[in-house]
């Protein structure tokens, strides 16, 4: 049995003496197994909490200069607006500003994914997080040195989406060298968090100096992600093997018959033999292969979508659908849609380990998320705590899915049976179905901008039919989902009677 954190059972990798008493080795692969857990959390927090200020900024960028006392005479509407997004077009440029990193991150991350499985992660991860935290930077420069040229504030989004894709794949594969099948939808589910972890810290960070100085919007989150690249590559390591521990996820001999002794020297001979065989990477072909690989990629693609829309556009609507709010508190009320994020993706988690089915538990909450999303856009003005509630409950429904399908069900298919225990299919079937996704998290955003000029009605009508073409790319893998329960009740009737 796996404990808490989806380690398998003890044959993996210790020697028992006696009932509750384990070997040395043992507890250093736990001490070893927990550090990588904390350290590929805050590792991908801090890459979210980079991505986090364009949506916070975007506010000052381009904002109601009516409620504003200009400091001489004018009858510019836009006097207090940021060139080059002062023009009535603004929230179509604001979009393609977003969307030049997603394109940039979509692009890249099916590169990243091969790249990640044949480089040292250490040195992969740490990079792109300096490299990160630069870029990142570098649009906050903009505002110091006062530049207005569009291409500047495109090109910084491109360089910081490029670099960001080191992050997924690298941090998927490191944290799936040290964690077992089991209770994977649990561990990954907490461990998820850390998205919606980064986007608030992200978030108040931003918004704490977007109206005095928004330069340190961005400078202060690239230090932040710098620093944590810097840890990574003193710290991090990568591979159980490169501490002379076993991957959990190799094959064993689970024969009754051999003794935990047995087991233990099969499996340090199997460490030595690697050293000598290495395993090939998988094919991007190969990896399309794996059998719900396709569907949870397109999947992901329109659950993305919605996310990303969110996360881009989220305090720009509650800024324009309550004028009373400034941008540091539109800012501050949109981290309860990443609170609910938190919720939805431990509860997808847990719903998953305890069912077993994967596809089914996502399909639900998209069920619930499509009128859910109807209800924030009709009530969200209504009062304060009601909007607050109501951005939970969202976040919830529309990140539990998309938490699910890129952590757990990622890691699951990266190691499934078809691939004869090849660990290094991992971080391309990760790259694959990220990937596709962020396609779709580029898309959003980019429709987002022109389309709420025209009303915000029509962007969350986007969102619920994306969700409704996601549940039904999950149609096929729900149905086999059931009919396995339906087998499987069936054998435990007959099998007690």
């Amino acid at each position: 049995m796996p404990d808490w954190l989806g380690r398998e059972a003890a044959p993996a990798h210790t020697v028992r003496t006696r009932p509750g008493r384990t070997t040395i080795r043992e507890s250093t692969y736990e001490k070893y197994s927990t550090w990588m857990w904390i350290l590929t959390y805050l590792t991908y927090c801090s890459y979210h909490l980079s991505r986090k200020p364009i949506s916070v900024v975007k506010n000052v960028l381009n904002q109601n200069c009516s409620n504003m006392t200009s400091p001489f005479q004018t009858n510019d509407s836009h006097w207090c607006d940021w060139k080059p997004f002062d023009g009535d077009d603004s929230a179509t440029l604001l979009g393609t500003v977003d969307s030049s990193f997603l394109f940039a991150y979509a692009a890249g991350m099916f590169i990243s994914g091969i790249i990640a499985e044949r480089v040292d992660l250490r040195l992969f991860l740490s990079f792109g997080m300096i490299f990160s935290g630069i870029f990142c930077g570098m649009f906050g420069l903009g505002h110091a040195f006062g530049i207005h040229q569009l291409w500047f504030y495109i090109l910084a989004q491109i360089l910081c989406g490029l670099m960001q894709t080191t992050g997924w794949p690298g941090v998927v594969t490191a944290l799936g060298n040290w964690f077992g099948k089991g209770k994977r939808g649990l561990i990954f589910g907490i461990w998820n968090s850390h998205t919606s972890v980064g986007n608030i810290l992200g978030t108040l960070i931003a918004a704490a100096f977007v109206t005095k100085n928004w330069t340190l919007s961005f400078i202060i989150p690239g230090i932040i992600i710098a620093s944590v690249g810097v840890l990574v590559l003193f710290f991090m390591v990568p591979e159980p093997s490169f501490v002379g521990l076993p991957n959990p996820n190799m094959k064993k001999d689970d024969s009754p018959n051999v003794s935990y002794i047995e087991k233990d020297k099969k499996m340090e001979s199997e460490l030595i033999s690697t050293d000598t065989k290495e395993e090939k990477a998988i094919t991007f072909i190969g990896a399309l292969r794996i059998p719900g690989v396709i569907e949870f990629s397109m999947c992901l693609f329109f659950a993305k979508l919605v996310s990303y829309t969110f996360l881009y556009w989220l305090p720009n609507y509650i800024a324009n659908n309550t004028p009373s709010y400034s941008a540091e508190e539109s800012a501050d009320l949109s981290t309860f849609f990443d609170v609910g994020g938190i919720i939805g993706g431990i509860m997808a988690g847990v719903i998953s380990d305890f069912s077993g089915m994967s596809a089914s538990t996502c399909a639900v909450m998209l069920i619930f998320a499509i009128p859910m999303l109807f209800i924030y856009q009709l009530l969200s003005s209504a009062s304060l705590g009601l909007s607050i509630f109501l951005l939970i409950v969202v976040g919830l429904l529309v990140n539990g899915p998309y938490a699910l399908i890129t952590t757990a069900v990622s890691a699951d298919l990266g190691t499934h049976d078809s691939l004869r225990g090849n660990a290094k299919a991992l971080a391309t079937v990760t790259a694959i179905i990220d990937g596709t996704g962020s396609i779709g998290a580029a898309v959003g955003p980019l429709i987002a901008g022109p389309v709420s000029e025209l009303d915000w009605n029509y962007v969350f009508y986007m969102l619920m039919v994306a969700d409704v073409l996601a549940l039904l790319l999950l149609t096929r893998l729900v149905i086999n989902e059931l009919r396995q329960w339906r087998q499987r009740r069936r054998q435990n009737y007959h099998h007690s009677l």
